[in-house]
């Protein structure tokens, strides 16, 4: 407050500075905002400016600061009028103005420690019998004030010792020769848990609960209202560190998740750091949080909501630490009402009913001219030589200014901080009805040892320091409510070590109060960072589900049952095989129709025309047996399509090789012919000629289709194929089919009709054609190049396809091989026997005699030309 108005204020009390008193000295802590004024300024102090340890004067009003004063005022004199508590004796005081500012601060501070009537601080060894200004200090209110004015009321304390329980005062306080350099101070305001520290702060007492109590009332609302996932953010002083620091390690124990945690920087004379408060809010953004605990001086909070309606931040739940939450500054912010629901702790304090109008007389006669006229002729005290002058004019209050303050009740704590005093000397002096018989002078630490034995009364309350030098005072839970354009704070709430919602009186922004982080359906919890209650919701993959609501991972399906993207269950998996309805199927069965149409159109084409010279020279009823087993392998695509068996498995390789290898044997012996008719002496042609025909050649194919056959009933009985039931193959299906048990067997198995093909092909290959005669040669090359392109390009395709696409594949090399045997070797001889029967003649297909069989080499072109020419 200004330092014009508490000295007037000081003065209009009916104590007489003259008598003789203990004295208290009352710091005043918050400082330097204008009530009419709710634009955050710089600091007027002009610290940042000083060259020399001169002179600095606070000259904007606080309404806190002077509730305070007048709170302290009023004790005083109350305590000055009664004759039961001090009777005999008067009580002192002095008012300074801290301006919220520790360098400040330390120049009445000097005051307090200097000897009666002096403005020197002796230098002793001993300073048992050391009578220091003042007994007792009352204040500051500032956390981050009186952490330096603890300490150096404290300075001279040097063992380290334990707090000891209440009923006794610690035991280093009971040595004279360092207890008498204790200076003892009650804060009315100071909530930062350090001042708890009885090894730091011996001589710190407060009348107002430790910011370890809010922060834990915090938690609790945050887990009564299951709210698991918020953001923290403090102001960049010693109160909102060390508030956040509380928050944050409480809440993690109790498995909230802070999602995200920053500091906000504090207006200062260099002007706000735009930056990081951009890069703060963006944050809170990104995080996705609906609930902020915002752990902040009233200054910071205004800036941080400023800019929060500035950049238009989404509406969220804030909860309040007690220092804002009642805060003018804060309630009066332009577009306050639409940052959402504000919702904090204060703690409970005492009414106080003749505080009012005790305000109201002392704030007229304070308004008085005759009476600033008076304070200006006035005679400078002590103080005012030592911690600088007067403010020039007296500053215009009114209890319009404070009337918010008088809502809430917290000018109970500085009143109260009186009493604890008071009650203390009572003890120390041995003050009775009569009067006080104690004559020694009391010292500071005669006072100080009674301070944790008291147990005092204030407005009907009781209160007692604990062994930390705090007091046990209940929390309301108070909800702002807007009305007309000024939110009213409503109790929904309170906690004295255990929480109690009002859950009627509760009004939220957000219908339905979803404001904890809840992960969908399906989807589990990821931790990240440091703490286990931090998390992302990540969706359960396919072949996973989400058993219960709160797993940090997917349960897999068992291997019989499927489940898609996030998913809270499993089905079951339906069996795929290769349907008769697929599509693909009803394309291979149209093929397999026009393949085996071909082959049975040859086949009796051939049969009916089995005399003729072109069908003896390709073979005879050889060739015949070619064109059925031909069709045997186009049947053998049947077994392809189905639901799977063991028998299936097996007959597709039997009806597969063994019919193929009935064909190329016959072709194998077709190729002989030529090769011998073609290549070999004369004088063995004729002999195995016979040979290479009649039943020489059946006993040919015979050996070749029982060499498959026991190949086949070898792979079959040592590597049979296994009906397999594969459940990773497919998504959402269970794929049934027939799985080869060696690769190499089955490559073995094949190698036989491959071996037969080869033959031919080199027995054809280089066979010269002659002009005249009809190329067998040539047909028998095409027909063995079809049958290895076929069957190489199967081995790639079926290796790099889906296991779901293998039986069509097979199907279609199948079909595609015998496709393309006839369409290379047997169909150009259809079409001969069909459309030029000209040319079906002994000399054209038979020849004479060996010098005309070596001429079988001509192309097919070339003998239909040949043909014509005739």
């Amino acid at each position: 407050m200004a330092r014009a108005e508490q000295q007037r204020l000081a003065q209009a009390t009916s104590w007489s500075a003259a008598a003789p008193c203990p004295a208290l000295a009352i710091p005043m802590g918050a400082r330097a905002w204008k009530v009419t004024d709710k634009r955050p300024e710089t600091d007027d102090t002009g610290l940042g400016d000083r060259t020399q340890p001169n002179a600095t004067v606070c000259t904007r009003l606080s309404a806190p600061g002077l509730l305070w004063a007048l709170a302290v005022m009023m004790a005083v004199e109350e305590i000055n009028n009664a004759s039961t508590l001090l009777p005999g004796l008067r009580l002192g005081y002095d008012l300074f103005d801290t301006c919220s500012e520790p360098v400040i601060a330390m120049k009445p501070s000097l005051v307090f420690m200097a000897k009666v009537g002096s403005r020197s601080i002796g230098a002793y060894c001993d300073y048992t019998q050391y009578q220091p200004r003042v007994l007792a200090v009352i204040g500051p209110y500032s956390s981050e004030v009186a952490l330096v004015t603890g300490k150096f009321f404290s300075f001279f304390l040097m063992p380290q010792v334990r707090p000891l329980p209440t009923s006794h005062p610690p035991a280093h306080l009971r040595s004279p020769r360092v207890r008498s350099c204790l200076r003892l101070q009650v804060s009315y305001g100071a909530t930062t848990d350090r001042l708890s520290n009885r090894e730091t702060f011996p001589s710190f007492f407060r009348t107002v609960p430790s910011d370890r109590v809010q922060a834990t009332a915090m938690v609790e609302l945050l887990r009564g209202l299951r709210w698991n996932w918020v953001a923290a953010v403090g102001s960049d002083d010693e109160y909102g560190r060390q508030g956040l620091g509380l928050f944050s390690s409480l809440a993690n124990a109790k498995g909230i998740c802070i999602a995200y945690e920053g500091l906000m920087p504090l207006p200062r004379a260099g002007g706000l750091r735009l930056g990081s408060v951009q890069s703060l809010l963006h944050q809170v953004n990104h995080s996705s949080v609906q609930v902020v605990v915002v752990f902040s001086s009233a200054h910071a909070a205004y800036s941080l909501f400023s800019y929060s309606i500035h950049y238009r931040l989404l509406p969220k739940v804030w909860v309040a630490s007690e220092t804002w939450l009642t805060s003018s500054l804060v309630m009066t912010l332009p577009g306050m009402e639409r940052v959402g629901t504000v919702l904090g702790f204060l703690h409970q304090g005492a009414e106080m009913p003749e505080f009012r109008s005790y305000v109201q007389t002392r704030l007229a006669r304070a308004a008085e001219p005759a009476y600033c006229a008076s304070l200006e002729a006035g005679q400078l005290g002590l103080e005012e030589h030592v911690v600088g002058p007067r403010c020039p004019q007296c500053d215009r209050a009114s209890p319009e200014n404070v009337t918010d303050g008088l809502l809430y009740h917290q000018t109970f704590a500085a009143y109260a901080a009186v009493y604890s005093v008071a009650h203390a000397l009572h003890k120390a002096l041995l003050c009775n009805s009569s009067g006080c018989p104690a004559q020694e002078p009391l010292r500071p630490w005669q006072l100080l040892e009674n301070m944790y034995n008291v147990s005092f009364r204030a407005y009907n309350r009781t209160l007692q320091f604990d062994s930390s030098g705090n007091v046990d005072l209940a929390y309301d839970l108070k909800l702002w409510v807007w009305q007309d354009r000024m939110p009213m704070l409503r109790t929904v709430g309170s906690f004295n070590g255990s929480l109690e919602l009002q859950f009627s009186n509760m009004i939220w922004h957000t219908p339905g109060n979803q404001c904890s982080r809840q992960c969908r359906e399906g989807q589990v919890r990821r931790v990240k960072g440091f703490h286990s209650c931090c998390y992302d919701c990540v969706d359960c993959k396919a072949g996973s589900y989400q058993r219960h609501p709160d797993d940090a991972l997917c349960s897999k399906c068992d291997q019989d049952q499927w489940s898609p993207d996030g998913s809270t269950r499993c089905f079951p998996r339906t069996p795929r095989f290769l349907a008769w309805g697929e599509p693909a199927v009803l394309g291979l069965l149209l093929l397999l129709g026009i393949v085996l149409g071909l082959v049975l159109l040859a086949l009796g084409l051939f049969t009916w025309h089995r005399d003729s010279p072109l069908v003896q020279a390709t073979g005879g009823p050889r060739a015949c047996f070619g064109l059925a087993c031909l069709g045997l392998v186009c049947l053998s695509v049947l077994l392809f399509p189905g639901r799977p068996s063991t028998a299936n498995c097996m007959g597709q390789q039997l009806l597969l090789h063994l019919p193929l290898t009935g064909c190329l044997s016959t072709l194998f012996l077709q190729a002989a012919e030529i090769f011998v008719a073609s290549e070999l002496p004369p004088s063995w042609t004729d002999w195995l000629h016979s040979r290479l025909r009649g039943p020489w050649a059946w006993l040919v194919v015979l050996l070749a289709m029982l060499a498959e056959a026991a190949l086949c009933s070898w792979y079959l009985a040592v590597f049979p194929p296994v009906v397999m039931t594969n459940w990773h193959a497919l998504p959402t299906e269970a794929l049934v089919h027939c799985r080869v048990s060696s690769w190499i067997m089955f490559g073995v198995v094949h190698a036989t009709n491959a071996m037969l093909a080869f033959l031919c092909f080199l027995g054809t290959f280089l066979v010269q054609s002659q002009p005249g005669r009809y190329n067998s040669a040539r047909g028998l090359t095409f027909a063995m190049l079809a049958y290895f392109i076929t069957w190489v390009s199967y081995i790639p395709l079926f290796a790099n396809v889906h296991v779901v696409s293998h039986p069509p594949v097979q199907m279609g090399t199948i079909l595609f091989c015998v496709l393309g045997i006839l369409a290379t070797f047997h169909l150009p001889k259809c079409y001969l026997l069909l459309w030029r029967p000209d040319l079906n003649t002994p000399e054209f297909f038979l020849g004479g005699g060996p010098s005309d069989a070596r001429g079988q080499g001509g192309s097919g072109h070339e003998e239909e030309t040949q043909g014509k020419n005739k």
